[in-house]
């Protein structure tokens, strides 16, 4: 672990949210210029996940920024590429594991070269590859273009989730190699292609060796986060904590204070040039978003104790299966279940702080109703003194 840096600004907590807020794209007025493209460029990763309630993670990690975008146009955003021939005849995007499984900008591809070799080098997998696996995947891709795991012979043996197939085991080996890349989500199955295919010419290259491409991530992680400790800033792509301590001092990133952290932290130097001010957003948050993803950091910043119970036995949830934060004022004031029941979301559970925060959980229901086609909103567990004044703000 590296000596404790020496702090060249002190920052008081309020001003460490507020400057996380900003570097999210929470306060201020947001980059409707850039749109969808714009937030995953500057958020550096965009975590998917299989649960939809609501919409999918990584339909929410833009709606929650940008306000009520459509849902075609978030997809068509991450994963179109422009036609062959074309001047800017590329993928903007391709799926690499990164904080977990994550949209990546198409940019980035040189910077995980590191985790490929890693990979390459990986002594033990869970999934044994069948001997020819792995070479007639690539030669079916080669022949026949872009395909599912299905249409290369199918993604799994049985029912269970864990059985993979032959042909899944080897292309999803290829994927991690980076033989093969994902750009497109079909029907939410991965699309997969040869890299040298899909991936741009000038970005197609393992060039760069470790301590590079560790440095970028450490610094574009450090932009993202507006200023983070040690633990936040390498888990924001899963580095390991020694190659965070490789590269910070050359990173970019400036040591600060951050008082009641009780860590050292380090800061983005843009961030801390102007005053984070500006307008808040409200609206509810994916419990993937990049904003509340690390927990302990969540708690730090916010006070927030929050976990997802998708995963949790019915009878033990608290909070809810899906339980989502809701974002106003830049503060995390209660939480929101939803679900859809036709045209009617269905807010199954809420959880407030107060009376103070109704008028906030109401106009994020509504703008997420019409952002998914519903029609209504309909409450179904809350405090019981909160319920009618609940009702009114929405109606």
């Amino acid at each position: 672990m590296t000596p404790d840096p020496r702090p060249t600004t002190e920052l008081t907590a309020d001003e460490a949210r507020r400057i996380a807020l900003r570097a999210q794209g929470f306060l201020g007025a947001p980059d409707r210029r850039s749109g969808v493209r714009g937030v995953l460029r500057h958020l550096g990763a965009v975590q998917l996940d299989t649960i939809s309630v609501l919409a999918r993670s990584h339909e929410l990690i833009p709606y929650a920024r940008l306000g009520a975008i459509g849902r075609t146009t978030v997809d068509k955003a991450y994963w179109t590429t422009a036609p062959t021939g074309a001047l800017s005849a590329r993928p903007h995007a391709f799926e690499y594991w990164s904080h977990a499984a994550c949209i990546l900008p198409i940019e980035e591809w040189p910077h995980f070269a590191f985790r490929r070799r890693s990979y390459r080098a990986r002594p033990h997998w869970n999934h044994p590859l069948p001997d020819g696996a792995y070479d007639r995947v690539i030669k079916q891709l080669r022949a026949e273009g872009p395909l599912t795991a299905t249409e290369l012979g199918g993604a799994k043996r049985t029912s269970e989730w864990w059985d993979w197939s032959g042909e899944k085991v080897a292309v999803e080996r290829a994927l991690m190699y980076g033989e093969v890349v994902c750009v497109e989500r079909r029907g939410w199955k991965r699309v997969y292609d040869l890299a040298e295919r899909a991936v741009p010419n000038a970005l197609l290259h393992d060039e760069l060796d470790d301590r590079e491409c560790l440095r970028r991530l450490i610094r574009q992680a450090g932009e993202a986060l507006g200023v983070g400790t040690r633990a936040d800033i390498a888990d924001y792509h899963r580095l390991k904590a020694e190659q965070f301590d490789e590269v910070i001092a050359d990173s970019g990133l400036i040591p600060v204070t951050v008082q009641g952290w009780g860590k050292p932290a380090w800061a983005d130097p843009a961030a801390l040039e102007t005053a984070p001010r500006g307008r808040h957003r409200t609206t509810l948050l994916s419990p993937f978003d990049s904003l509340i993803w690390e927990r302990a950091r969540t708690e730090r910043i916010f006070g927030f104790t929050h976990r997802l119970e998708a995963y949790v036995p019915k009878q033990k949830r608290v909070h809810g299966y899906f339980a989502m934060p809701v974002l106003a004022g830049g503060r995390l004031v209660g939480r929101v279940d939803p679900a859809r029941d036709g045209r009617t979301l269905v807010a199954k559970q809420i959880t407030l702080d107060g009376p103070k925060a109704i008028p906030a959980v109401a106009q994020a229901l509504l703008e997420a109703a019409s952002w998914v086609d519903c029609t209504d909103v309909r409450v179904e567990r809350v405090a019981p003194e909160l319920r009618e004044p609940l009702l009114r703000a929405l109606a």
